[in-house]
């Protein structure tokens, strides 16, 4: 009986063993580099973690120093840059790839999207204050800071969500819209589920870069510290966003300019296991809104 030979069984030249030899060597570096981050930062960092340092606010007649106004308005940041940036963006994407027919119109958006986000940080920091503080009257503020970041991040969640959408069977579409389903349909509840897990990577890009901007943000949130008041109904948690609040890359440029070394690499350390639980979250959400598991 004849054998059959998968392409599986072959043996690897040695060209193929060297280039898969280099392949793991990259990928190893790269995992070395984020664990010497890490320990590094945890080693300088760990010291300065104490309660009070993270429920507390900086306090010259008190003489404490903590960042928990810091870790709120870096939530605040994140949360309505979010709001804002994911309808338009996944908005977008889904005009650009499933109704827009192609033509210069379509690549004219497509190349401002990649100039976009080819822009470096200040500018969108100058244009923010110029427009947003200025022109609008809304000062130095959170909601100034969010704004300037959703143009931001708004390339990066358009263009994951171009690519999650093309990955998806075409199909999917095909069968969906010959049982008689309408577009709009077969958009909401076959193509976005499907394409959610790439939706939600261009979302963990775009937290990684609104909690890592300090540049933009020094131009349009300001660095205050403090703690929203709640007020009689609440109203305070609201009022916060018209109000300057620095996020933690702002008091960790801060503490470092001053020399406050301990206190920046305790930041930097909140920052690392913020975003880390921040990524664990969202993949979490991806799985359990994968509906292709």
């Amino acid at each position: 009986m004849q054998s059959v030979h998968s392409i599986y069984d072959k043996r690897l030249r040695p060209l193929d063993g060297f280039i898969h030899g280099i392949i793991y060597v990259c990928a190893s570096i790269s995992i070395l580099l984020l664990a010497g981050i890490v320990t590094y930062v945890a080693y300088h960092g760990l010291s300065s973690i104490r309660w009070s340092f993270l429920v507390t606010v900086p306090s010259a007649i008190k003489g404490t120093f903590g960042i928990a106004g810091n870790i709120v308005n870096t939530v605040y940041m994140i949360l309505i840059t979010l709001i804002i940036s994911v309808p338009f963006g996944v908005g977008a994407a889904i005009y650009l790839n499933e109704y827009a027919k192609p033509g210069k119109l379509v690549s004219l958006i497509e190349f401002t999207t990649e100039t976009l986000s080819g822009i470096p940080s200040i500018i969108f920091g100058l244009f923010g204050y110029v427009f947003f503080g200025q022109t609008l009257k809304l000062g130095y503020s959170i909601l100034t800071g969010a704004l300037t970041l959703a143009i931001m991040v708004l390339p990066l969640i358009t263009r994951n969500t171009q690519e999650a959408l093309k990955s998806v069977p075409e199909t999917y579409r095909s069968g969906a819209l010959g049982i008689g389903a309408t577009k709009w349909y077969m958009i909401r509840t076959i193509l976005l589920p499907s394409a959610m897990p790439g939706i939600i990577t261009g979302i963990i890009l775009s937290i990684g870069r609104i909690v890592g901007e300090s540049a933009a943000l020094l131009f349009t949130a300001g660095s205050g510290y403090f703690l929203p008041k709640l007020g009689k109904y609440g109203e305070g948690l609201f009022q916060k966003i018209l109000q300057p609040g620095g996020t933690l890359t702002i008091q960790l440029y801060l503490s470092m300019e001053k020399g406050e070394y301990e206190a920046a690499f305790g930041i930097a350390f909140v920052l690392l296991v913020l975003v880390f639980g921040i990524n664990r979250l969202t993949k979490y959400l991806a799985h359990k809104l994968d509906v292709n598991k």
